[in-house]
């Protein structure tokens, strides 16, 4: 039936691509180039400007090529060209359209730099700029970053008026936090304290009751009465004093 041999043959053909996109996307995603975080940089006129690149590969590389291009509203050329042997090798050029243009690339310590730094900018200057690299262990997939640059006659100062403000209001409410919390821990501490001295006034003054009332277990002195002799009469009894004196007459208590 022509209608199944079609759908069989669509069939294939998905498998087909599947497969082939299975096994080229490891590739195509090892190569990576970067400019950085930032996608236009502003820099004065006549001054000099650093253009940053980056790249990495899981499968390493040989006799890597990379080159910078221009492009602007009217223009486009290649600034450098150069390659990178290998892993410990750092980058060489071959071709310079500039001679304001410095390839400050290196790749020691694995950071695979193919900057370039721009000298005595001119407004002519502004435009795209285009660090491409190309891998041949990678089947050639050629990878590219893009960065705009703007040549201005001068910086803008930034008003940072709102931002200090900001910064200001939240650092004295984190401030006054951390106070609040200092001061409730402090409280938490002086009743702590004032509690624990409270239990041992109670236990003292159990303590005192008990001895005046003499209850069991009081360690009060007991008065001792005073010995006398006997009683020879009603009112008085006979205490010796001294053993070489006569006896003196005290009453008996």
């Amino acid at each position: 039936m022509p209608g199944a041999r079609d759908q069989g043959a669509a069939r294939a053909r998905w498998l087909g691509i599947g497969l082939l996109g299975l096994f080229l996307l490891p590739v195509s995603l090892s190569l990576e180039v970067s400019v950085g975080k930032a996608t236009t940089i502003y820099a004065v006129n006549g001054t000099e400007i650093l253009l940053p690149c980056t790249f990495s590969s899981c499968f390493g590389f040989e006799n890597l090529h990379f080159w910078w291009s221009y492009n602007s509203s009217d223009t486009y050329k290649i600034l450098i060209d150069g390659t990178v042997k290998n892993e410990k090798s750092d980058p060489k050029v071959k071709l310079k359209d500039d001679d304001r243009i410095t390839l400050e690339g290196s790749t020691k310590e694995k950071m695979n730099n193919i900057s370039i730094s721009l000298k005595n900018l001119e407004f002519s200057d502004t435009g795209k700029y285009t660090c491409h690299v190309k891998n041949p262990k990678e089947n050639d997939f050629q990878h590219q970053a893009t960065i705009f640059l703007q040549v201005v006659d001068k910086l803008e100062e930034v008003d940072n008026t709102v931002t200090l403000i900001i910064l200001g209001v939240v650092g004295g409410v984190i401030g006054l936090l951390i106070f609040i919390l200092l001061v409730k821990k402090f409280i938490a501490f002086i009743i702590k304290k004032t509690q624990e001295k409270k239990k041992e006034c109670l236990v003292s003054s159990s303590g005192n009751d008990n001895t005046e009332n003499g209850l069991p277990g009081s360690k009060a002195k007991r008065k001792h009465q005073p010995k006398c002799e006997p009683c020879v009469g009603p009112s008085s009894c006979w205490e010796p004093h001294f053993p070489t004196m006569k006896p003196m007459l005290e009453p008996c208590p």
